[in-house]
């Protein structure tokens, strides 16, 4: 599967996350999942997904800490979208320096079209 591009879904809501997972795999993309951030670092320690769609309220590590955590990280660091219900989404995204926002409640449509707008091409 070397040419299925992965993405990291950072969501503690498991019904937001499974579906997310469900549309995004319907689409050939190759999904791992992660509860909160704790759980996304440690999936970092030995793997780079293409793109990590991050929940910003979670239980445990929330948004927040897991971007002071991740900007230490060594390169590559694949982009960020942060997933929030705040009416100022992409306030929230520019806090952490996010490369984007996918604001809640969000349509399968939008979901697809930022994942698209925001993978690095190949």
């Amino acid at each position: 599967m070397s040419g299925t591009r992965r993405l990291l879904v950072v969501e503690d809501d498991e019904s937001i996350r499974d579906m997310m997972e469900m549309v995004l795999d319907s689409e050939g993309y190759e999904v791992v999942t992660a509860a909160d951030g704790s759980a996304a670092l440690a999936y970092l320690d030995h793997e780079r997904p293409d793109l990590i769609l991050l929940d910003m309220k979670m239980p445990g590590m929330d948004g927040w800490e897991f971007a002071r955590h991740y900007a230490t990280l060594p390169p590559p660091r694949p982009p960020v979208i942060v997933i929030t219900a705040a009416q100022d989404a992409s306030r929230r995204a520019a806090e952490i320096g996010a490369q984007g926002y996918l604001a809640k409640p969000f349509g399968i449509d939008h979901l697809l079209q930022v994942v698209d707008d925001h993978l690095c091409p190949r």
